[in-house]
């Protein structure tokens, strides 16, 4: 697929699938995606290689009202997905700004039948440090793990607190700096 001069080789996508699952598969982690691709202002690079890699025409994205139409153009040409308004119609949600959430519990939780059709969330952020913040334990975690997030609302932390008394039910995230993700899927738990 290419977008002018930008080309986005299959095998960038692998690598960026397989950098997902592990950060998925060992909640904490902290994962450089590197700087591809080149997405407008406000899109970090590594959200949008998130959304390159796991949205499709079959998944569809919620971006917020406010979001900028130059990301909202470039993710619709270049997942092929549907932009739903409803946060509890997305399977994947984008939220440009850790600093101004929508109501996190609006998104799909998936149901007891089917607990992996919940959503999935995509949130900016400005920096993850690893050895301070908050305490992270839960399947995947070896012992604990301490991260710190810039730019995001510390209502997020009680917010990730219900999400793991909900399971099987629950959404996962994905925290995207410009060119890192970790993941927080719905098994974590929060020590605030």
């Amino acid at each position: 697929m290419t977008a002018g001069n930008e080309r986005y080789p299959a095998h960038d996508n692998q690598r960026i699938f397989r950098a997902i699952l592990l950060t998925m598969s060992q909640p904490g982690s902290v994962t450089a995606l590197g700087n591809w691709p080149n997405p407008p202002e406000n899109l970090h690079p590594a959200a949008a290689a998130v959304c390159l890699t796991l949205v499709d025409m079959d998944t569809p994205l919620w971006i917020g009202k406010n979001t900028p139409n130059d990301i909202q153009t470039y993710l619709r040409f270049h997942c092929g997905c549907p932009v739903v308004r409803k946060q509890d119609r997305g399977a994947f949600g984008l939220i440009l700004d850790g600093n101004d959430l929508p109501d996190l519990s609006e998104f799909n939780m998936g149901d007891i039948e089917y607990p992996d059709r919940s959503a999935t969330l995509i949130i900016q952020v400005k920096d993850i440090q690893v050895g301070s913040g908050v305490l992270l334990t839960g399947p995947g975690i070896n012992g604990q793990v301490q991260i710190g997030i810039e730019g995001l609302d510390t209502s997020f932390w009680q917010f990730l607190q219900h999400n793991n008394r909900q399971f099987p039910l629950g959404v996962d995230v994905i925290l995207a700096t410009q060119t890192e993700i970790v993941s927080l899927p719905r098994t974590v738990q929060v020590g605030i």
